[in-house]
């Protein structure tokens, strides 16, 4: 048996597919697990070995659909459920 163009030809099956939780072409068909996010596993897969793919997927990289009205909501002091004043009124 050779080990050069011949074997090539004969890979057709998928080791990977894409992953749930990531989007990536990670998950592992056979294995079950995500080589990327760690999925199924509760815990995001995260290593200080590798700084790069802690950034790409840090707070901060999405929506941010709750976080990102934090400074604004801090700076009236977390108010809720109050009439703004009238401008019309003061002048």
């Amino acid at each position: 048996m050779t080990k050069g163009t011949y074997s090539m030809g004969k890979r057709h099956t998928k080791t990977h597919t894409s992953c749930v939780r990531c989007g990536r072409v990670t998950f592992h068909i056979q294995d079950s697990l995500c080589s990327s996010c760690g999925y199924p596993h509760k815990k995001m897969r995260r290593f200080n070995w590798s700084a790069k793919a802690k950034r790409r997927r840090t707070q901060g990289t999405g929506r941010m659909s709750y976080l990102k009205s934090i400074p604004r909501r801090f700076k009236n002091g977390f108010q809720e459920g109050k009439q703004a004043k009238s401008k019309k009124a003061q002048a």
